[in-house]
Formats: C-alpha cells, sequence, structure tokens
C-alpha cells in the first residue's frame, strides 16, 4: 500500500451510480479519491448493479462493509451479485428490516411479480453507532420515515450530511409503502429525515454511548 492510501485524506469522497429501472442512487464512499487497494464503503446495491460493481474493480478498491439505508427491493436486490464478485463482504443495516431481507412482500419486490432476497447481515445500525473507513468516521442517524427501519450517515469533516438521503429520493411519486412511518410521499418523508438529523445533532448520545463497528 502506497504512503498515500496509509494515510487519511480526511474527506470522505462519493461516487453515485443510478442503478436499475428505479434509477436508485447506490455509492462508492473512500477517503479521498480512489486509488488501487485503498478501502471503501458502499451504501445500498440495487437492481442491474455492474456499474458499480465494474467500477469497485477498475478502480482496484477494497470493499469493508456494505452499509444498508434501508432494505426496499431497489436497495438490496444487487446484494447477491455483489457476494458473487466481491466476494462475502460484511452487510450492516438496521435490525428493524432484518426479516425483508428474505421476504419479497415486505421489501416490495413482490408487487413486481419478483422476488427479491438477500444475503444475512453481519451486524446491525442504530442511533449513535459510528462507522469507520481508514481515517473517516461516520455517525449514524436513525431516520425513519421512508422506511420503518431507514438509517443515514453523517461525515461531519466533509460536510457530507447524509447518503441516506440521497439514496431515498427515489422516483417513486406519491406511493404508499408497507411499514412506512406515515403516509406521506417518499419525498416528504426523507424531508422529515432532514430535519430528524438535524435535530438529533444535540441529543445524539444521551440515550447510550456511540458504539464503533470497526471491523
Amino acid at each position: 500500500m502506497t504512503d498515500a492510501q496509509n494515510e487519511s485524506n480526511g474527506r470522505a469522497e462519493i461516487q453515485v451510480f443510478a442503478l436499475g429501472g428505479f434509477q436508485t442512487n447506490c455509492m462508492i464512499v473512500t477517503d479521498g479519491p480512489p486509488e488501487k487497494g485503498k478501502g471503501c464503503l458502499i451504501v445500498d446495491c440495487g437492481y442491474e448493479p455492474d456499474d458499480l460493481l465494474d467500477a469497485v474493480e477498475s478502480q482496484g478498491l477494497v470493499p469493508q462493509k456494505v452499509l444498508l439505508t434501508h432494505a426496499h427491493a431497489d436497495h438490496i436486490a444487487g446484494l447477491i451479485e455483489l457476494h458473487r464478485r466481491l466476494g462475502p463482504v460484511p452487510i450492516w443495516m438496521h435490525k428493524g428490516e432484518e426479516a425483508w431481507l428474505n421476504d419479497p412482500m415486505l421489501n416490495l419486490s413482490a408487487a413486481l411479480g419478483l422476488s427479491v432476497t438477500a444475503p444475512q447481515p453481519e451486524g446491525f445500525l442504530d442511533e449513535g453507532d459510528t462507522v469507520e473507513l481508514d481515517g473517516l468516521v461516520f455517525e449514524v442517524r436513525f431516520t425513519p420515515g421512508h422506511s420503518p427501519g431507514s438509517i443515514s450517515f453523517i461525515h461531519a469533516p466533509s460536510k457530507v450530511r447524509s447518503l441516506a438521503i440521497r439514496c431515498s429520493m427515489a422516483r417513486s411519486g406519491g406511493l404508499t409503502f408497507p411499514g412506512r412511518v406515515s403516509r406521506r410521499s417518499p419525498i416528504r418523508s426523507a424531508a422529515g429525515s432532514i430535519r430528524l438529523i438535524r435535530t438529533r445533532r444535540c441529543t445524539r448520545g444521551t440515550a447510550r454511548a456511540p458504539r464503533s463497528v470497526e471491523r
């Protein structure tokens, strides 16, 4: 590994890929510009994930974790292919949607006549946890609204307010999703998640001490 890869850049570099027919925003996150041998996080992996997986392979990145903002089908449909191509990268998510990974009714793929399932998670994330990648530390926020187990990730030094908000702004109009906290549109629910992120900035850690999931 080069000296540049050993030293933290301190800035979250985010590559966004609009995957599948839903054009779901999925991401590769690195500490600074991508370089061969550098670790990365993958945030969600939806239908037709080849563009994202090709980028990981062509850039020589080493996936450390897959972070799921939530478990609707268009955010998990590519996970089996991801494991086939990149190996068993550990998956982390909110426990409230664990059952969705193997239930097409809950993850909504059954409504499309499909049967999407995904590998089981390595562990779970909740309010106050942190996720580390090289020199980057992302704070986890529990932001239900778009779905009951939605979570967001914040890297304050980069002013990256929430990876999840970028991922959740799906082109889904006024659809009502089973198990959602409210019956508002997904766009309004995402706006509500932003409000949660802002208001919780001062209250994080009051319920329990932060827990790092660095592996």
